[in-house]
């Protein structure tokens, strides 16, 4: 009777938690972002592409969400990466376009660098307890300035970059897989961030001869851009091949994405160029044939195909296997309070960004982005496809407009994702509605650049403070010119164009030649300004 009792007793007890292994425990992820360059929304298998494989890519689909609508907050590269940086719109801090030398960055009223006061995403999962790192790719400074902050003023604990700051050390264009796989092993303990910004597929366009040989059955064309998706493909194996030997493939939260659409592909060059960072041959944008699968515009364009480009997204556990989001209008900005929310980290309390947290999204939940997204461009205003000044999606509602919004075009995007269609004249509220959305945004923005953030070092051959520029033939002057003499407003000189401004003048092809470094035939304006 004793012993029934027992039983009964024990029975009514709330049960006591199993303890649980440590392999079993629950982890903070690990968060793996691998960010390409200029690579197109269509060049996966994946997405369609006829000839290009990405076995890798194709994977990470098949396993995690794919996307769809994803886009990044402008069609260069280090305004782009700025806002996935920082969660903030990259105009709020006064960078445009991409960072150049500083003579032109302060024509264009840009800083020399992103501001390391400014909260980001490393720094914010570093004080949270992550080992960081930053391997790749980095242009939030160029080459070409003195006094750039170097990665850890950003949070980082360890990186090997390049296209960095003037004295920084240039990491192998090659080596940035091996970089994160090197790194991964070492860290293995504790959760981890690690950006990853791989070359491919930027010009020069620089692939291995394994990969050549992969495509030999191609034209040169085809052949040189296949074989750098591959390359691009392969590095993302070796990432995610290492997170499985090592036994951190279920913990880890890995992202691939590219940062604009993909460069317009140029004239055949008369020889190969010359990346003076890696110190390596390489082929030029002829082999640029990037796929935009279907969107209209390419790089430097707002429209969608300059900037919404892949995103696929895995963490076991999370993201349901082989899943296509075609719905969530998910933006670079909003992987900063995503993620943070992922390795549960709260923001600051006086942090203004301008992202949302969409987590549920990567449970595979159909939510929302509830605030308009802003875009701006002051590049080259060249037609078809780059002339819009400023843009704003609201649902599936995007404008795209001038400066002075004396030119727009509305599209519906859930029922025109090429953007084929203008339906402004059909629809004067929205547009009306909209374009004050863009104003009233622009008029937010900082007229100047942050003074903090300017090399006192205006020419690279000449450390130290220098006197003013005397007047004369100017970066000022250059650009305007190449304003006037590109007539057809493609953002490009020919020689023809160049012969014509300066018609009367002696040895123009020469001179030409001159500014034509990697011998393409046209120059674009960073070629003709420096």
């Amino acid at each position: 009777m004793k012993r029934i009792v027992q039983l009964i007793a024990a029975a009514l007890l709330p049960a006591l938690p199993v303890a649980l292994s440590a392999a079993d425990t629950p982890r903070t992820p690990s968060i793996v972002f691998i960010l390409a360059d200029d690579w197109g929304w269509g060049d996966l298998s994946c997405h369609g592409h006829p000839w290009l494989k990405t076995p890798n890519l194709d994977r990470l689909a098949g396993e995690g969400i794919d996307f769809q609508q994803f886009n990044v907050l402008n069609p260069v590269c280090s305004p782009s990466r700025t806002a996935v940086m920082t969660g903030q719109y990259p105009a709020r801090v006064s960078i445009h376009q991409h960072f150049a030398a500083p003579v032109q960055n302060h024509e264009r009223g840009m800083p020399d660098w992103l501001d390391p006061k400014t909260p980001t995403l490393p720094r914010l999962l570093k004080e949270a307890g992550y080992r960081t790192a930053h391997f790749g790719k980095w242009h939030l400074t160029n080459r070409e300035t003195h006094g750039a902050p170097k990665p850890e003023a950003y949070g980082y604990d360890e990186a090997a970059v390049f296209n960095g700051g003037a004295e920084w050390p240039s990491a192998d264009l090659h080596a940035t897989a091996k970089d994160a796989v090197a790194f991964i092993k070492a860290n293995k303990a504790k959760p981890f961030f690690i950006n990853v910004w791989i070359h491919e597929s930027h010009t020069p366009h620089v692939p291995t001869p394994a990969s050549m040989e992969r495509w030999k059955h191609l034209d040169e064309q085809k052949q040189v851009y296949s074989a750098v998706i591959t390359d691009g493909d392969n590095a993302v194996g070796m990432i995610i091949d290492a997170l499985k030997a090592e036994g951190l493939e279920n913990s880890t939260l890995v992202m691939f994405s590219s940062d604009n659409g993909p460069e317009s592909t140029g004239s055949k060059p008369k020889k190969s160029s010359v990346d003076r960072d890696a110190k390596v041959t390489g082929y030029d944008t002829y082999y640029s044939i990037g796929d935009t699968g279907g969107l209209r515009g390419r790089k430097r364009s707002l429209f969608e195909g300059g900037v919404r480009v892949p995103f696929l997204v895995r963490w076991p556990g999370h993201t349901p296997a082989g899943a296509k989001n075609n719905t969530t209008a998910f933006t670079a900005v909003d992987l900063l309070p995503t993620l943070c929310a992922a390795a549960g980290v709260s923001l600051p309390a006086d942090y203004k960004g301008d992202g949302e947290n969409l987590l549920a999204a990567f449970d595979g939940k159909g939510i929302s982005r509830t605030r308009p997204i802003f875009w701006e461009w002051l590049g080259n205003k060249a037609e078809p496809d780059w002339w819009p000044r400023l843009a704003v999606r609201d649902g599936g509602w995007k404008l795209a407009m001038t400066e002075d919004a004396q030119r727009v075009e509305l599209h519906q995007l859930l029922d025109d994702r090429a953007e084929a269609k203008d339906i402004a004249k059909e629809h004067p509220d929205i547009v009306a509605r909209l374009t004050r959305l863009a104003l009233d945004w622009k008029a937010t923005l900082p007229e100047k650049p942050n003074p903090a953030c300017l090399t006192t070092v205006s020419d690279p051959q000449k450390p130290g403070p220098q006197k003013p520029r005397v007047k004369g033939v100017t970066p000022e002057v250059r650009s305007k010119a190449f304003d006037r003499w590109d007539t057809n407003h493609d953002g490009f000189l020919t020689l023809d164009e160049y012969q014509a401004g300066l018609k009367g003048q002696e040895n123009l092809e020469a001179r030409f030649k001159s500014f034509d470094k990697n011998g393409d035939g046209k120059l674009i304006r960073e070629e003709f300004v420096r």
